[in-house]
């Protein structure tokens, strides 16, 4: 599974990316709001920033909702650098313009993915990437995990190319539960990759040993 971590923040990517296992970052507008980032100039700068980073896909979302705009905005961030991944909503027109993009080598991220019938649709398309929001779904009272798992059944049936990011993940549990589903990537707040370090008998045993090791002195 790769790691991607899902902000704007850049001391939190440099963070993520000194731990040696982050594959890449998925961003979109609230989060650039976030970080006070405002004006159009000042975002294309800071998905520059953020590319310098990190060796890996990220995510620039476009904010247009017809074709025309999509495409757009599309292109104009495609061009910032080789590892943008053009962020597209899962809407009639998102479809149209991610077919667009794939038959012109544009990489795709089809976002607000809540149904396996949304994520046939984009790999269709050709999208490089689906965002099955898992958390969202947990919030309506559906299983967000559930979702993933039918989604790898439906991609390994047609030999889709498309991987599958989770997304909306609020905890540990899910970055493991979506591991076990087959997910291909899981993107996260930092907090929710650290907190895979953690064990209270990691801690126990380890206290143990500098306690042992004590004595041996």
């Amino acid at each position: 599974m790769k790691f991607f971590i899902d902000t704007a923040n850049l001391e939190q990517i440099k963070e993520a990316e000194a731990l040696g296992v982050l594959d890449g970052v998925t961003t979109n507008p609230s989060l650039m709001a976030k970080e006070g980032i405002k004006g159009e100039k000042a975002v294309l700068q800071h998905y520059v920033d953020i590319c310098n980073i990190v060796d890996g896909p990220v995510s620039a979302e476009v904010l247009g909702t017809d074709f025309d705009t999509i495409v757009k905005e599309g292109e104009a961030l495609a061009k910032l650098h080789k590892n943008i991944v053009v962020k597209v909503p899962m809407i009639k027109e998102g479809i149209k313009a991610i077919k667009y993009f794939t038959d012109k080598g544009i990489k795709t991220n089809c976002t607000l993915v809540f149904s396996a019938g949304q994520a046939l649709l984009a790999a269709k398309a050709g999208a490089t990437m689906v965002s099955p929001f898992i958390g969202r779904v947990d919030d309506s009272n559906w299983d967000g995990v559930q979702l993933i798992e039918q989604i790898v059944q439906v991609y390994d049936n047609y030999g889709f190319a498309t991987e599958i990011l989770a997304a909306s993940i609020r905890n540990p549990l899910h970055i493991v539960r979506c591991a076990e589903a087959g997910a291909d990537i899981a993107t996260c707040p930092l907090s929710s990759i650290e907190g895979l370090f953690k064990h209270p008998l990691t801690d126990i045993g380890l206290a143990k040993f500098l306690e042992d090791a004590k004595k041996m002195g």
